[in-house]
């Protein structure tokens, strides 16, 4: 299940200079509102394979399959036997069936798995349906999004929610799914929800903080499938694995299916086994990502968790994002603070070539502090380093606002006409990251509101 997650704008916000600014930039950003440039999509995904040992990436499968984000464990493994066929529900938007299109383009080719989509007037075993926003908050405020066993439609979710056919303890085969998003939330965010939920709808059920390269996380870094996701679920549909296969069983033939799926994973080198996060490190996080907790508690909760991954001695992708909600957080009271934690987390990204979209998204909140102390050079050159990540992630909203800092540092030194070229181009991704024109411009009044007067 795709949980809720504070755009970095936020924090962003934090470090704008005066209102006099803010001022300024909303008048620049309403030149824009008869003369927007279409929506941008991406094009076809083109994702790293896994750098890591098959070994650990053996350890990694069978934590995410035999066991639930609950932390309940599963008996035996259960999947789909067969092609597996996929249908919308109802009105859905021109994006969603574009993005659906491309998920399942990449999952034929790249996890090996028959999948296809049906017309809506057929049955299917996956459905993805689009959610009144009131009703699904409703049912279930803190999701983005999730996945359903034993249902087709809303209605059918609503009538036996608490019935053990939408139990996924229950299962001995998969067969019939639904698939659930808010119909408020933006392009992007509807793409991220059909990455992650047809996902889990195939193949594990879990998500592990500790994995750098996956969007089996909830720390929300990765929002399409990657190269890691792609392996496991070819590794998920391999002709020695089954329904009622078990964690042992499992374990001793994953080695083989690994080795000839991923050859290179043969050679890598293994590194030493990464810990098993504890439950008071999970608690903390999910606190700072709460919305329903006050600025303090949160800011609280992100002190404990840097404090606990540095007790625990790890140098991994959970310190890093600890730092990284600590700096967020701690932006707007403690400048200096939230500085170091954005940098100490830099260095642990940067140290594995896994983490380069974290790293960039790093960067990112570095270049528009960069940007609101008024060094236009550093905030651009920050900007370009993160690009290429960012572009092949498919991430638009990180992307789209580090245009607009880039827009607003080349401003700062006199290149008004490249300036308004990126600026443009920012508000294109914007409006596939956020949805609405106003929405976009709201990000783009934001940004603006940070260079110095």
């Amino acid at each position: 299940m795709r949980f809720l997650f504070l755009l970095p704008l936020l924090a962003l916000m934090a470090c704008a200079p005066s209102p006099a600014s803010h001022d300024r930039t909303t008048q620049r950003a309403g030149t824009y509102t008869g003369s927007m440039p279409p929506m941008k999509q991406f094009g076809p995904a083109h994702v790293s394979p896994p750098t890591r040992s098959n070994r650990e990436i053996a350890q990694d499968f069978l934590d995410l399959s035999f066991q639930m984000e609950t932390g309940e464990t599963l008996p035996f493994m259960t999947r789909f036997d067969g092609p597996v066929t996929v249908r919308t529900n109802g009105s859905v938007p021109a994006t969603l069936s574009y993005d659906l299109n491309a998920l399942l383009s990449r999952l034929r080719k790249e996890a090996g798995i028959d999948i296809r989509r049906v017309s809506p007037t057929k049955p299917a075993n996956i459905s993805v349906s689009m959610v009144p926003g009131r009703q699904f908050k409703h049912l279930r405020p803190t999701a983005a999004c999730f996945v359903v066993p034993g249902v087709s439609n809303w209605n059918e979710y609503r009538r036996l929610r608490h019935d053990s056919i939408t139990n996924w303890k229950t299962l001995r085969k998969r067969t019939r799914m639904a698939i659930f998003i808010p119909d408020n939330v933006s392009p992007q965010e509807v793409r991220d929800c059909l990455n992650e939920e047809l996902a889990q709808a195939l193949g594990p059920l879990n998500d592990l903080f500790r994995l750098p390269d996956s969007i089996f996380n909830d720390d929300n870094y990765h929002s399409i499938l990657t190269g890691f996701d792609m392996l496991v679920l070819r590794a998920y549909y391999a002709p020695e694995l089954h329904n009622g296969t078990t964690r042992q069983q499992a374990a001793a033939t994953l080695p083989r299916i690994l080795a000839r799926l991923n050859p290179a994973g043969n050679f890598a080198s293994g590194r030493a086994p990464v810990s098993e996060t504890p439950k008071n490190w999970e608690a903390a996080i999910r606190q700072t990502i709460n919305p329903a907790k006050s600025h303090a508690a949160r800011r609280a909760a992100a002190m404990r968790a840097v404090t606990i991954a540095r007790n625990h001695g790890w140098a991994d992708v959970r310190t890093g994002f600890s730092l990284h909600k600590l700096g967020r957080l701690t932006l707007a009271q403690d400048a200096g603070l939230a500085r170091s934690a954005f940098h100490e987390a830099l260095s642990i990204f940067r140290g594995r070539p896994e983490m380069r979209l974290q790293a960039a998204q790093i960067t990112m909140q570095l270049a528009a502090i960069s940007l609101s102390d008024g060094d236009a050079q550093i905030a651009i050159n920050q900007a370009n380093s993160s690009l290429p990540a960012l572009l092949q992630a498919q991430d638009a909203v990180t992307l789209s606002m580090v245009l607009m800092i880039k827009a607003e540092a080349l401003d700062l030194q006199n290149h008004t006409a490249e300036a308004r070229e990126v600026r443009l181009d920012s508000l294109g991704w914007a409006r596939y990251a956020f949805g609405s024109k106003k929405a976009a411009l709201d990000r783009l009044a934001g940004i603006a509101a940070l260079t110095p007067k």
